[in-house]
């Protein structure tokens, strides 16, 4: 793995989750590289380079990204519809990260294209060990398809 090579995009405009979230990943030390974004259109950006003061190389993406639900600016239903209808993400692995349990959310996320849908967990240590489960299979477990 090249040491600028981001393995977790991590899409999250809660700044409790995203401190938690982050400081699970770090504790696994199996990450590397997380890059964040706290908007659904910053999300975007990032992953498809549109984003002009971004210097990243076109088509440097990450190898897992964990999206929430409910986000300001794009919400994480439209940016998933996004990433799993262009060719070039579409084989990206993607996890819902959200506090809804609505089916009509879960139904909607896995019919876009979601590979996992995990409710977020209220107390501390249960919502540390989920990301940091999430984080061990998805990166060091899981065999995605060559080329991703």
């Amino acid at each position: 793995m090249r040491h600028d090579e981001v393995e977790i995009l991590l899409i999250e405009d809660n700044p409790n989750d995203l401190e938690l979230t982050l400081r699970a990943l770090k504790r696994t030390q199996l990450v590397k590289r997380i890059e964040v974004a706290r908007d659904g259109a910053e999300a975007l950006d990032f992953i498809f380079g549109s984003d002009p003061q971004d210097p990243r190389p076109p088509g440097r993406l990450p190898k897992l990204i964990l999206l929430d639900l409910k986000l300001p600016k794009v919400d994480g239903l439209e940016v998933l519809q996004r990433l799993k209808s262009d060719t070039r993400t579409r084989q990206l692995p993607v996890i819902m990260l959200s506090t809804s349990r609505e089916a009509r959310d879960i139904a909607q996320s896995y019919e876009l294209g979601a590979n996992s849908y995990i409710v977020k967990p209220v107390d501390f240590e249960s919502f540390t060990e989920t990301v940091r489960q999430v984080g061990q299979y998805w990166l060091s477990l899981n065999h995605p398809p060559q080329g991703s």
